[in-house]
């Protein structure tokens, strides 16, 4: 996992609520292996008319926004059902980091072991900054994961928090597996100490 510690990058406004994890990952791309396609299907159903043609109306199929590095979406993004590979497709996107006043549970917790930074802020906030880049396209905003500061247009610093664990892990870029592996020599010093002799 690649380590996250600031990130300034175009943003794009997604100016729906309660976009499930079924919109974000459609359910029969799931047992498609993880590769260069996955790009593709990230909010298909949103990008895509049944054809297969672009909708040009969708924010995400939009230059700039089709390079946005950051999402700002409505409230309660990534609900519904719990795959971890609604994150995988926004990464496969370069998305980063999505901003939202709140989160599906599970979302938030896959988001945070695969390397995207949830950002909460109030409902206020965050649709003046939806509107900020609707009438703006090409702005950026930028992400510091060690200060915990959004940093809007303008200079406002907007104030966030990722469970500490978590944002360690961004920090270095560590999944549970890469952490476990940190700990090879201990585990292997335990495992000497602790095997029965034979």
């Amino acid at each position: 996992m690649e380590p996250f510690r600031t990130l300034t990058a175009i943003a794009a406004p997604l100016d729906l609520a309660n976009v499930d994890t079924d919109q974000i990952m459609p359910a029969r791309f799931m047992r498609r292996p993880r590769d260069e396609r996955y790009v593709s299907y990230g909010f298909h159903d949103l990008r895509f008319e049944p054809d297969g043609v672009t909708r040009k109306d969708f924010v995400l199929n939009r230059p700039p926004f089709d390079q946005a590095g950051i999402l700002v979406a409505g409230r309660n993004f990534g609900v519904g059902s719990s795959r971890e590979a609604a994150v995988y497709a926004l990464l496969a996107m370069g998305i980063r980091s999505v901003v939202a006043e709140s989160f599906g549970d599970i979302f938030f917790s896959n988001a945070l072991k695969n390397g995207l930074v949830p950002v909460r802020l109030p409902e206020t906030t965050v649709a003046d900054l939806r509107s900020t880049l609707a009438a703006h396209p090409g702005t950026t905003l930028s992400v510091d994961l060690e200060t915990q500061i959004l940093t809007a247009p303008g200079g406002a610093a907007h104030q966030f928090v990722i469970p500490g664990f978590a944002r360690d892990c961004l920090l270095r870029g560590l999944d549970e597996i890469g952490l476990t592996l940190t700990l090879q020599a201990e585990i292997a010093a335990y495992e000497a100490q602790h095997a029965p002799s034979l």
